[in-house]
């Protein structure tokens, strides 16, 4: 009882560190989002599958390199998707904000490693890494 009573500074400090790292996991935040770097290992280590969830117009504008088009009104059922629902899903669109959409949408259709690529195709190109157009 001593050691709590002379050391409540240290005891507080620990309490609140381990709160802070605990609210994130708790409220969900970030859960669901890679950045370009951890899609790109999502890619090559777990064989992942890079969906692009914009209009044809912009898939054919730009797009990350080997990226499927789905369209986010054509994603149910798409035949483009992995039979495999244990296959990492990575979506990516503009900006990231569809993605997203796509990403819950799909984990509740059992894909469990659905996950929206932050920042979208700008993080993409922003990253280096190769962009493809389409004719």
């Amino acid at each position: 009882m001593n050691f709590l009573i002379e050391n409540w500074l240290l005891i507080l400090l620990a309490v609140s560190s381990g709160a802070m790292l605990l609210v994130p996991t708790l409220s969900g935040a970030g859960v669901g989002k890679v950045s370009a770097n951890e899609a790109v290992r999502l890619i090559n280590r777990e064989k992942g599958v890079l969906v692009d969830v914009c209009e044809p117009a912009e898939y054919a504008a730009g797009h990350p390199a080997g990226a499927k088009n789905v369209p986010l009104g054509s994603l149910e059922g798409s035949k483009l998707l992995p039979s495999n629902k244990a296959t990492p899903v990575i979506l990516t669109c503009a900006s990231g904000a569809r993605s997203a959409r796509a990403a819950g949408l799909l984990r509740k259709q059992g894909y469990e490693k659905a996950v929206s690529l932050t920042g979208g195709n700008r993080a993409w190109s922003e990253a280096s890494l190769p962009v493809e157009k389409t004719a």
